[in-house]
């Protein structure tokens, strides 16, 4: 299942994690919830492959150790999504639809 592209009507804002909001539900370890909101991850279904951290051109993501999840133990972290700039990379190669890109939506 894809992210959600409405999140951020459908979540609550429950926490915040390196400079950018956390949408949850999150029951640690097995429920992470989203990260972002400009750039959103859902780390629940985000596998860590990589491919969006080598092919977003201004460094958005970074690892962030997830200790214990189903799907991975790191997840691809929008800890700079100010500097994102809407290419749309990230969405085209993650191959599980875990990345949402909405300019619309504030950071």
């Amino acid at each position: 299942m894809a992210i959600d592209p409405n999140f951020d009507e459908n979540r609550e804002a429950v926490d915040e994690h390196d400079g950018h909001a956390v949408w949850g539900p999150v029951d640690e370890p097995d429920q992470l919830g989203i990260h972002g909101t400009h750039v959103a991850v859902d780390f629940d279904i985000c596998l860590a492959d990589g491919a969006c951290l080598e092919d977003c051109p201004v460094d958005v993501f970074e690892w962030v150790d997830t200790p214990g999840h189903p799907e991975s133990e790191i997840k691809a972290d929008p800890v700079s999504e100010a500097q994102c700039i809407d290419c749309m990379l990230c969405v085209d190669v993650c191959p599980v639809d875990a990345i949402d890109v909405d300019a619309s939506r504030s950071a």
